[in-house]
Parts: structure tokens; C-alpha cells; sequence
């Protein structure tokens, strides 16, 4: 469902296997937070190549964690899990669903269990300030949906489900939020209409 919905997803995911592949250390801890079924796990898997270096993928839910014991190695409440050293964490499509003020003390959680040098991957949704560039990229994303299956009643009856859950942020807001957690550098390496991922470095 989420790539009939999310422009780009495919890429993103491959990306974050590969990315994973060039940050990951041996004999280090990875984690997928709100991992879903595990498709970041997955690729992260096939890319990953360092000696004992372990996927501990993380959601809330357990039907999701039904569905991918294979692979998955937790289920927990993300900004309760105590976090153990690790050298890439992934947050893909995850932390729009975490209250806004609770999102600053799980980045700062995440940059203090990094290790030098390591690397967060993080994947949002995006909002806009200027109403225009909202707008446009709202009705292509629309637009997206309908190409993919989606009726003009599943698209509303989506983003009435979504609309109190899922708060999207700026990019702004985002680099500035990393900062504060203490990363030494963030920057956007994917968009797809109002769609990004984040690397933030350690």
C-alpha cells in the first residue's frame, strides 16, 4: 500500500540498504525504528556486509510484527526503548507519527546512542509554509494516488484518517531540530513531490 502512496518509496528503501551498507560497523548494532513489515530491514540486509553487525528492527505494532518474525526483533513503544550503541538508525516515515513534542528527546535518544561517525536515516513527509508550493505538491501527490489505483473516496477518507495523527513538518524544521539533538551535519539526499529522506551524521 505505502508505494501506491509514497512517490518514490522504492528508491528510498533501496537507498537506505545501500546507505546502510556504507555507515554500518562491524560488530555494531543497526536499528529500524517503526519498521512496519520491514522493507528498510530487508535491504539493509542484502546490503549490509560488515562482520556481526545485527538488524534490531522496532514497531509498536502487533500485527506488523505478526507478519515479519523472520526478521524482526522487537516490539515496543519507540520513546521507550532504551537505545544501545549502535552505528545507523533508520526513522523511515516514522517520526511524523510521534507527538511533536516528544520528537526532540527521541533524536537526542538516537544521537547518544550512535557511535562516532555513524548515521540516522530519516524519511517524512513534508509541509510547506509557502501555501502555493503546499498546494501544488498536495494536488500532484493526489494526482500520484489516483495513478495508482486510489478512488477519489479512499483519497479523502485517507487524509480524514491521517489528518490528527500524522503532523508533518518542514525540511526547516527538521535540519534545525538535528542540530539541536547535537548532530554535527544534516541534508536532504531525496525528494519525490512532498516526500523526503534526511541523512544526519554523527
Amino acid at each position: 500500500m505505502i508505494k501506491r502512496s509514497v512517490p518514490g518509496y522504492p528508491t528510498i528503501i533501496e537507498s537506505i540498504g545501500l546507505i546502510a551498507g556504507q555507515y554500518a560497523r562491524p560488530h555494531s548494532l543497526i536499528y529500524d525504528l517503526g519498521s512496519s513489515l520491514g522493507a528498510a530491514t530487508q535491504a539493509m540486509r542484502r546490503h549490509v556486509r560488515v562482520p556481526d553487525c545485527r538488524i534490531i528492527a522496532v514497531d509498536s505494532s502487533a500485527a506488523m510484527t505478526e507478519r515479519c518474525q523472520e526478521y524482526l526483533q522487537a516490539q515496543a513503544d519507540i520513546l521507550e526503548l532504551p537505545l544501545q550503541s549502535c552505528s545507523v538508525v533508520v526513522l523511515n516515515f516514522t517520526l511524523q507519527f510521534v507527538a511533536p513534542d516528544k520528537r526532540l528527546q527521541l533524536l537526542e535518544a538516537i544521537y547518544t546512542a550512535l557511535l562516532p561517525g555513524g548515521v540516522l536515516i530519516l524519511s517524512e513527509k513534508l509541509r510547506f509554509d509557502d501555501p502555493n508550493t503546499q498546494r501544488s505538491l498536495e494536488d500532484m501527490h493526489y494526482a500520484f494516488k489516483r495513478a495508482n489505483g486510489y478512488s477519489e473516496l479512499e483519497i479523502a477518507q485517507k487524509r480524514s484518517a491521517i489528518e490528527k495523527v500524522m503532523l508533518p513538518d518542514t525540511l526547516e524544521t527538521h535540519l534545525a531540530r538535528l542540530q539541536q539533538a547535537g548532530f554535527s551535519h544534516s541534508h536532504s539526499w531525496f525528494q519525490s513531490l512532498n516526500f523526503c529522506s534526511i541523512m544526519a551524521h554523527k
